[in-house]
C-alpha cells in the first residue's frame, strides 16, 4: 500500500484558489485610440468567437499532481534490520523443592509459587522489547537454559516448559549468581541487569551470595532480588494429634537478598502473592525502562517522480496547443 512521508503538504491543495480569492483583480488600462468614425462601428453587427474560453481544470490537475509529489509517496518494502542497544537482562529463577508450596493466588484461585511466577514473568517478558533476555534456571545446581537473545518468546517459552526438581532440590544461590555474571560481564552494554527470584537461603553450590555480589558489583551490574512467600501463617495438624501454625517463608533469607541489592545499586522486593509481583515487575519496568521502538524502519521505494512526470507532461501538451493556437491566429 502506498503510503506518504508528508501527508500535511495535502493542506496547500487549494492555495491557487485562496490568492486567487483574496487579491484583487486586475485592472486594464483602457485604449486611448480616437476612431472618429466610432459611431458607425457601433452599427456593424460583432462577430460571435468561434474559441471557447480555455478551461482551467488542466492546470488544477498539474497543481494537484505536483502536491502529490511535495507528500512524497513511497511503496514501503520489507523491514531492515535494525542495532538494537536495549539492556541485557538475565533471569535467574529458582526451581528448588519449596516453589511447589502453595500458598500463592492466581485469578482468584490457590496455586503454587511457580505457576504464580510464570504466569507473571511471562507478561513481563513480553513487554521487554528491545531487550536481550536470557534465563538461568538453578536449585542445586544452576544452568543456562536460554542465553542472551532477542527472541523473547523462545526466553517464555523455556520458562513455560521449567518445572520443579529440573535442576535439583535444594538451593544454589551464589552459583546462579556467579553463572549470570559471567553471562554479563563480557558484554558491551552499559545496562547490565540481573533480577534473582528465590523462595529460600543459600544452601548449595560452591559461590556464597554476597561474594557473587561484590563481583557483580565490580562488573557494574545490577541485581533485584525478589524474595517469593507468603507473609500468613498456615495452620495444620499431625495425624489429629497436635495443632500448628508454620510459617510458609521461614527459609527465605531476606536479609542476604537486600544485601546483595544493596551491593549493586538494585532493589529488593517482596512477593507474597501475585498483586505483589504485578507491582514488582511494574516497579523494574521503572527503573530499568525497555526499549521500544514505535514503528519498524523499513526499505522504501519513492514514487514521487512520477506525479512530477505527469505534470510536465500536461504542461508541455497545454504548451504545444497554445503555440498551434497562436500561429494559427498569426496565418
Amino acid at each position: 500500500m502506498v503510503e506518504f512521508a508528508w501527508p500535511l503538504a495535502l493542506l496547500l491543495l487549494p492555495l491557487p484558489w485562496l490568492m486567487r480569492s483574496l487579491m484583487p483583480p486586475l485592472h486594464k488600462p483602457a485604449a486611448a485610440l480616437r476612431i472618429p468614425f466610432m459611431h458607425r462601428l457601433h452599427k456593424v453587427p460583432t462577430a460571435k468567437s468561434t474559441h471557447h474560453s480555455r478551461p482551467g481544470w488542466p492546470y488544477w490537475l498539474i497543481w494537484t499532481l505536483l502536491i502529490i509529489a511535495l507528500m512524497r509517496p513511497e511503496l514501503p518494502g520489507d523491514p531492515l534490520p535494525q542495532a538494537v542497544s536495549g539492556r541485557d537482562m538475565m533471569l535467574a529463577v529458582d526451581l528448588s523443592g519449596s516453589m511447589a508450596f502453595r500458598d500463592m493466588q492466581l485469578d482468584g484461585e490457590e496455586t503454587d509459587r511457580l505457576t504464580a511466577l510464570k504466569a507473571l514473568l511471562d507478561a513481563f517478558i513480553a513487554r521487554r522489547e528491545g531487550d536481550r533476555m536470557g534465563l538461568i534456571l538453578f536449585a542445586s545446581d544452576a544452568y543456562v537454559q536460554a542465553p542472551l537473545t532477542h527472541d523473547l518468546d523462545t526466553v517464555r517459552q523455556w520458562l513455560d516448559e521449567a518445572f520443579i526438581g529440573l535442576a535439583g532440590r535444594q538451593t544454589a544461590i551464589g552459583d546462579a549468581m556467579g553463572l549470570a555474571i559471567k553471562r554479563l560481564q563480557n558484554e558491551p552494554s552499559q545496562n547490565r541487569v540481573l533480577m534473582l527470584i528465590t523462595d529460600g537461603a543459600n544452601n548449595a553450590g560452591r559461590l556464597m551470595p554476597l561474594q557473587a555480589a561484590r563481583l557483580a558489583a565490580a562488573e557494574n551490574i545490577r541485581i533485584f532480588t525478589v524474595g517469593v512467600g507468603s507473609e500468613n501463617p498456615m495452620s495444620g495438624s499431625l495425624e489429629g494429634l497436635f495443632s500448628f501454625t508454620a510459617d510458609p517463608s521461614i527459609d527465605l533469607d531476606e536479609a542476604s537478598l537486600k544485601e546483595i541489592a544493596l551491593l549493586t545499586g538494585g532493589e529488593y522486593f517482596r512477593a507474597t502473592d501475585s498483586a505483589s509481583q504485578q507491582a514488582i515487575y511494574q516497579r523494574i519496568d521503572q527503573l530499568e525502562p525497555a526499549l521500544r521502538q514505535t514503528r519498524p524502519l523499513r526499505s522504501v521505494k519513492p514514487l514521487y517522480h512520477w506525479p512530477v512526470l505527469a505534470a510536465l507532461l500536461i504542461g508541455f501538451v497545454l504548451a504545444g496547443r497554445s503555440l498551434r493556437t497562436g500561429v494559427s491566429h498569426h496565418a
